[in-house]
């Protein structure tokens, strides 16, 4: 008899587990720019770091305002400057950041539509902690160097307009893209 409670008692925990775990929603960070919406997938278990820091950038606003400063066709599209947002020169764009850097979390592939963290010349491979690029291809060179920690789940062709954006000497786009707003979002909300 007690073998017959406890059973019940499990299956209906299981149950109800079941059931809460449905309603969870994964949470994306949504990122709409003056050419269109990207929405990114953070890899929270991979690299925990990276993504908690990027998810409060989006949150608290800290990325809008900004352009992607660095545009190479086949390579990568690259923001997250806050020097861009002082937008009469752009000699110093790519130089500036928040000022922390994030240790590195280097084990994800660089494919088509990851999202990875720019870094300086650092010999501990630490981060920016906030410049950021999404890959236009599979960059197999850059493995074992820098840290992805998200990915493109919608929104790449719009990476790929700015990619065709036509560049100066220091590949900087001649048009400005700026990041309008970010938010978080949860995967039902931004299929809607």
């Amino acid at each position: 008899m007690k073998n017959i409670y406890a059973m019940r008692s499990l299956i209906g925990f299981l149950f109800l587990t079941m059931l809460l775990g449905c309603t969870k929603y994964d949470e994306y960070v949504k990122m709409e720019t003056s050419m269109g919406t990207i929405i990114i997938d953070v890899y929270e278990t991979e690299t925990p770091l990276h993504a908690a820091n990027f998810k409060n950038l989006a949150s608290v606003g800290e990325l809008e305002g900004v352009y992607f400063h660095r545009v190479i066709p086949g390579f990568v599209v690259q923001g997250g400057d806050p020097l861009t947002r002082d937008d009469t020169t752009r000699l110093n764009d790519g130089q500036g950041g928040i000022g922390e850097r994030i240790p590195a979390e280097i084990g994800q592939p660089h494919l088509r539509g990851s999202l990875g963290a720019a870094r300086d010349n650092n010999p501990e491979k630490k981060s920016s902690g906030s410049q950021f690029y999404f890959c236009l291809a599979q960059l197999t060179q850059l493995d074992g160097g820098y840290t992805v920690f998200g990915k493109v789940v919608e929104g790449m062709d719009v990476v790929d307009q700015i990619a065709k954006l036509e560049r100066d000497p220091r590949d900087n786009p001649l048009e400005s893209v700026t990041i309008m707003k970010t938010s978080i979002v949860s995967s039902e909300d931004y299929q809607n």
